[in-house]
């Protein structure tokens, strides 16, 4: 009969061999590793997870979504396979750390980015407020509207609960930033409805030292103190009062930066006539705008008839070379400043 007890020298292979197999075709994971998980063993708070170490992983259920999770089973389910981020690297006990918020994390940033490049409109509930705004929550991120961006006559608290459209202000993954505003996107609205030289009726809803904000239609337009008449003013206050009605014209629509531009002034029929005889203005208003659009037109094509000469002019001219520009001049060029990003 075959001894069939066989010790380690005739077998040629040790514990210590088996271990050091082991270890030539393990996996080596890092922290920032995104790999394929299967759910081993789910307890009240966290899941153990086998990722092909030799230690199964563990995820803490603060780690299984960018949302508050209650119970590990709202988000896995045993032997469910799927991607998990790898957030620390091995404890004593030889164990990783896993998280999915992470991954949810990083993908969301990419979404809000992309939203923001396509200068989309998204809608969002208020889920709560604070002394300088609104919170958001925008593909699972929070973000916060400045109170500044907020265009309603509701007070701030009880905006809580309230679906609101919005633009995107500031997407910074680095610094955690994500601003929006609610002004901008009722602007751009309001604006697809509006043209420049259109006679509008707003109220009076605030008075600054620089200007009246006017009311049209759910939307804040400035009236500039240069723009209520021809002749000088000391303050807005001696012209108007708040809640006054009042018929203005557009002059400029920003949809970039969420803003109106009105005038009064454009609308006299005489300088001065604004404070001397508001009355008329608002009678002559739409006969004045007209004549103001006009103006603009024609200034329009004379613009356009002047590029084009100065174009068929430069035809003849034969382009400098770079090498041809001398390397003092180059310096004397300002280079682009980024316009300043908005404050919380």
């Amino acid at each position: 009969m075959v001894n069939q007890k066989l010790t380690a020298t005739e077998i040629g292979f040790t514990h210590e061999d088996f271990a050091a197999l082991l270890d030539k075709y393990d996996y080596h994971f890092s922290p920032g590793d995104v790999v394929p998980g299967t759910v081993f063993s789910i307890e009240p708070r966290g899941a153990l997870i086998d990722i092909g170490a030799k230690t199964a992983a563990y995820i803490p259920i603060q780690e299984m979504s960018i949302n508050r999770v209650d119970a590990p089973e709202e988000v896995l389910q045993s032997n469910e396979t799927r991607e998990f981020f790898i957030l620390t690297d091995e404890n004593e006990d030889g164990q990783l750390t896993l998280s999915i918020r992470r991954i949810e994390y990083m993908r969301a940033w990419e979404r809000v980015r992309q939203l923001q490049a396509e200068d989309a409109t998204v809608r969002s509930g208020v889920f709560a407020t604070n002394r300088g705004g609104a919170l958001v929550r925008i593909e699972g991120l929070r973000g916060f509207i400045p109170g500044s961006h907020i265009s309603t006559r509701k007070p701030k608290e009880e905006l809580v609960g309230e679906d609101l459209p919005l633009k995107f202000l500031e997407v910074d993954e680095e610094r955690n930033r994500l601003v929006l505003s609610h002004r901008r996107a009722l602007v751009e609205r309001k604006m697809n409805r509006l043209e420049v030289g259109e006679v509008v009726i707003g109220t009076v809803r605030g008075i600054k030292p620089y200007g009246a904000f006017i009311d049209i239609g759910g939307v804040s337009g400035l009236l500039h103190i240069s723009e209520i008449s021809h002749e000088h003013i000391d303050t807005p206050h001696s012209v108007f009062n708040v809640n006054d009605e009042v018929k203005v014209m557009i002059i400029d629509l920003d949809a970039e930066r969420g803003r109106i531009s009105l005038s009064t002034k454009q609308l006299e029929p005489e300088p001065g006539d604004m404070i001397k005889n508001r009355d008329l203005v608002y009678d002559k208003a739409e006969e004045m705008a007209a004549k103001y659009r006009e103006q603009m037109l024609a200034k329009q094509q004379g613009l356009t008839a002047v590029a084009d000469t100065e174009a068929l002019v430069e035809e003849d001219i034969p382009s400098a070379m770079e090498e041809d520009i001398p390397s003092a001049v180059e310096e004397e060029i300002p280079s682009a400043i980024e316009e300043e990003a908005p404050s919380a």
